[in-house]
């Protein structure tokens, strides 16, 4: 491991980004053109002196970055793809061979979107419906998101094969969305053409969901730009919204946010959301504990 060019290629980084382009303030007195070393820190998760032990190249306290830390540090540093190419090559990692898990590699271009809609819940995520990065407000809308490998990183196959998965959609709804997320997959697949990951996923559903069989066997194809939303929120009950979805150029990463037409009910709600935030939640990515209504809360207009 080439930990002196490694620490050389983070401070680089670092240099050029400017606080604006990362969503942090800028500050009357910085002392550097770009980000601090604790602002790297705070954006990949990181202790700050782990990370200034990194950028001093000083193998003295052992320091040897994972896989995951160095697909944060491409993240937080806005790296394009041949940056991060060489970063995991000065750390001697091998380059993660797809752009999905959890060391995918965000396009920069969504993540600077996603840091510009501070006060939309907003998430990237790949075509196989695995979370890669999120805000917030997408935190409290939606809950935090499991820490699966392999296939159940996927909230298809959750949605397919966890009954918890549904809870955050009234029952009404599950036959759309069901429909919906297969016909979105079709697409996937088809354009990832003989991906392995891709290829078990769907192994493995169409083996443990008669549902997903049966509508996989219909060859419905459509790609999800826009959905009409009904979220059962743990503490605000059930909120409608318009979802929202755009794409990167390869189509394997998608920005998807979430709005509701001003003065309607679903904005009050989004806007009391951003007053609370994740305060009171402690509940994953498809749960439905116990939950108040807008009235309840005392939010009513």
């Amino acid at each position: 491991m080439n930990l002196p060019e490694l620490g050389a290629f983070l401070r680089t980084r670092r240099d050029r980004i400017r606080p604006g382009e990362v969503g942090l303030p800028q500050g009357p007195r910085r002392r550097v053109p770009g980000l601090r070393r604790e602002e790297v820190a705070q954006l990949a998760g990181l202790s700050v002196d782990y990370y200034t032990e990194l950028e001093r190249g000083s193998a003295k306290n052992g320091v040897q970055p994972s896989a995951q830390i160095l697909a944060a540090l491409a993240r937080a540093l806005r790296l394009n793809g041949d940056e991060r190419d060489h970063l995991y090559h000065l750390a001697e990692r091998p380059i993660p061979p797809s752009a999905h898990g959890a060391s995918a590699h965000v396009q920069p271009a969504l993540l600077g979107l996603l840091d510009r809609l501070s006060n939309t819940p907003a998430r990237v995520i790949t075509d196989l419906h695995e979370t890669l990065v999120e805000n917030d407000l997408a935190l409290a809308l939606l809950g935090r998101s499991p820490a699966h490998r392999g296939p159940a990183a996927s909230f298809v196959y959750r949605w397919f094969t966890n009954p918890q998965a549904r809870e955050m959609y009234p029952p009404k709804d599950h036959p759309h969305h069901s429909q919906v997320f297969v016909a979105d997959l079709q697409a996937a697949a088809a354009r990832r053409g003989r991906d392995a990951e891709a290829t078990k996923m769907i192994a493995v559903l169409r083996h443990r969901s008669q549902e997903f069989a049966a509508l996989w066997d219909t060859h419905d194809v459509a790609v999800r730009r826009m959905d009409h939303k009904r979220i059962v929120h743990p503490l605000l009950g059930l909120i409608e919204l318009d979802c929202y979805n755009l794409f990167s150029e390869d189509g394997r990463q998608r920005l998807l946010w979430f709005t509701a037409p001003p003065g309607s009910r679903g904005a009050q709600q989004l806007e009391l959301l951003s007053v609370i935030g994740t305060q009171e939640l402690n509940v994953t990515e498809g749960t439905a504990p116990e939950r108040l209504s807008v009235a309840e809360s005392g939010t009513q207009r």
